[in-house]
């Protein structure tokens, strides 16, 4: 992604913000800045949002005109260092560059024993598959709670309020693809 980080470079040196005070600003780590400028990771969501806020810029504009020519894996190494905490039993890693751009958004959810994301309510006509990686979900659509095990799935109308639960003590791993992309 070094499209990226030359990218968040420039605007950064545009508003003669050092590395150290966009750091300070931002509350992303001054090692994890540099590794995104110098294109070695990709950052999160979350880091991408609070640099955009530190930068007083629209986190679109961080993507504006980023586009990638031909299909690039993300290393194995790329991915983990990805991972954004949602809270203390929740994290997700964004599974594609340049995510805003994309019509489809795929993430792993990763949620602790007896965790569950907050309430999700996307905009109109979004769609949502969850596949079961690892353990055990509740899946609460509306009124609906589905248990799902390893190796199922589920799809669904994303307008309608969802949670995603852990019922048991060991971790669950889930790989989301959410369409249009909602940041």
């Amino acid at each position: 992604m070094q499209q990226l980080g030359t990218h968040i470079q420039q605007i950064r040196k545009l508003r003669k913000i050092s590395l150290t005070e966009l750091a300070t600003s931002s509350g992303v780590q001054i090692a994890t800045l540099s590794r995104i400028e110098n294109g070695k990771m990709t950052g999160t969501l979350g880091s991408h949002m609070n640099i955009a806020k530190a930068l007083g810029v629209d986190i679109t504009e961080l993507y504006q005109g980023l586009q990638e020519n031909a299909p690039s894996p993300i290393k194995a190494e790329e991915a983990l260092e990805a991972i954004s905490a949602v809270n203390d039993k929740v994290s997700f890693e964004i599974l594609a560059r340049q995510a805003s751009s994309k019509k489809m958004l795929p993430v792993l959810i990763k949620i602790e024993g007896k965790g569950s994301t907050t309430q999700e309510r996307r905009e109109s006509l979004s769609e949502r598959f969850l596949f079961v990686l690892e353990g055990v979900v509740v899946v609460k659509v509306k009124d609906q709670a589905i248990r799902l095990e390893k190796s199922s799935s589920l799809y669904f109308n994303a307008s309608m309020p969802h949670t995603i639960e852990n019922p048991n003590s060991s971790a669950a791993k889930i790989l989301s693809i959410m369409t249009p992309v909602s940041l």
